[in-house]
């Protein structure tokens, strides 16, 4: 059977009062339509339909083949932001999932339910309700004796009887097709407000002697809807619970949850510990047995396992096994630290590598560089790799020593085993096993490097 969804964005979203189209505003580091299309991919077979309007622009780019988007201009109400995408589905689908994009914790799982509910039915709406003491605004769902809905009645309409009902509805439908697209030309415009909606399907199936089923919700805090900052920060915050949860779950520790943010599309692997006050961006992918903070920020960074990142910071950059680093530390782009490397305190590095078992003391700059494994870097070193114009590269082979505050002005390269007196500065090739001092560096003798255990 064919499934769709038809996800609803064209609202201007004025009480967000942003230059920014709403559905746009991110949840844990995703656009809350990007969460919306992961919980619709759950339940549907087909490319989803998103209905666009203001900020159609943005909304369309960000989309990109995701999905197929139909402009909704002028906006008439959600039964007229529906009909636009007939010209698209009509005779290409059996079943249409009907939400909005800004519902962003709504469960794939919940829309999974409500598709079969519809599947099982022989009427063509299926919904989804909740029950709830705070109707938020809701519409009251009116059950037949059978369990049916009869009907969906607005908050501003219900009677003082109405309005003690603790049903809501959610917002969320699934359709027989070809009824849905004859219906929505049967929809009345509403008189106040001259707009067409969606509930009102919910009517002209009662009236046609057809069921509509109901699929009762769980969890109240996924029909959270956003339309303000408030809203925002509300959902903000449950989607964090709900992710960090999930972690813990699957075997990640975390010392203090509230205090972690991890956005939606991190990963981490089980028995790794999270301390206070850390936060886990973009597309960061962190292995097993690691200890992360407290008070790191780790952004689209590749860990192994058996790190120690103590209050540091990292950004675009790879820590293979057994690494530590910190405190305040900073990896940028392009920095990659092999296995059994240690980096000690206000150091930093970029675009750069250290192989396997470098030490890198604390107030280090290390940019555009090599650095062979086992090599010990002094503090205080710098690699002066920009010449005001252009940034060179600085080689260091293995087992070589640098000594503190040494300046190596790039491009430059030293020969494994080599070693530099304290506060040298390099400015030319120093060959393997030789030592060089003073400013600028000379070699004054050639060394014999100990043989490997």
């Amino acid at each position: 059977m064919r499934v769709t969804a038809v996800l609803l964005a064209a609202g201007q979203g004025t009480r967000m009062k942003s230059g920014l189209p709403k559905v746009l505003h991110a949840i844990a580091g995703k656009p809350m339509i990007w969460h919306a299309l992961q919980a619709i991919s759950q339940s549907t077979t087909e490319k989803p339909v998103v209905v666009v309007g203001h900020g159609a622009d943005e909304v369309t780019k960000y989309l990109g083949d995701s999905a197929q988007t139909v402009l909704q201009e002028p906006q008439l109400g959600t039964g007229h932001a529906v009909m636009q995408a007939e010209s698209l589905l009509k005779g290409k689908t059996d079943l249409v999932v009907v939400c909005y994009s800004d519902m962003p914790l709504l469960r794939g799982e919940t829309l999974q339910k409500l598709v079969e509910t519809q599947k099982n039915n022989k009427g063509p709406i299926s919904m989804l309700t909740v029950t709830a003491d705070d109707p938020h605004g809701f519409g009251r769902i009116i059950r037949k004796p059978d369990g049916t809905v009869e009907a969906i009645v607005e908050e501003y309409v219900a009677t003082p009887e109405q309005l003690q009902i603790k049903e809501l509805n959610v917002g969320g439908y699934c359709f027989d097709a070809d009824w849905l697209w004859d219906a929505l030309h049967r929809i009345p415009k509403n008189p106040k407000k001259g707009e067409y909606y969606l509930t009102d399907t919910v009517e002209l199936a009662t009236k046609d002697g057809l069921p509509v089923q109901a699929t009762l919700m769980d969890d109240v805090e996924e029909t959270i809807g956003i339309n303000n900052r408030v809203h925002l920060a509300e959902v903000e915050a449950a989607m964090r619970r709900r992710i960090n949860e999930d972690h813990m779950l699957n075997g990640v520790t975390m010392i203090d949850p509230a205090s972690a943010y991890i956005e939606a599309s991190v990963k981490i692997g089980r028995d790794t510990v999270i301390m206070p006050n850390t936060y886990l961006h973009g597309k960061t992918e962190i292995g097993e047995s690691n200890v992360i903070g407290p008070n790191s920020i780790i952004r689209d960074t590749k860990i192994g396992n058996f790190c120690k990142v103590l209050a540091s910071v990292t950004e675009g950059a790879v820590l293979e096994d057994h690494v530590d680093m910190g405190p305040f530390a900073r990896l940028r782009k392009g920095a990659h630290l092999g296995n059994h490397v240690h980096m000690g305190n206000f150091g930093e590095v970029k675009d750069s590598y250290l192989f396997e078992g470098v030490k890198m003391g604390h107030f280090s700059y290390i940019g555009n560089a090599q650095i062979g494994a086992n090599t010990n870097i002094g503090a205080g070193t710098i690699t002066c790799n920009y010449d005001g114009e252009k940034k060179h590269p600085t080689e260091i082979g293995e087992d070589v020593f640098i000594g503190s505050d040494t300046m190596l002005v790039a491009p430059v390269k030293l020969g494994a085993g080599a070693r530099t007196g304290a506060g040298a500065v390099v400015t030319k090739n120093v060959p393997e096993d030789t030592l060089v001092v003073g400013v600028p560096a000379r070699a004054i003798r050639k060394l014999e490097r100990k043989a490997k255990k």
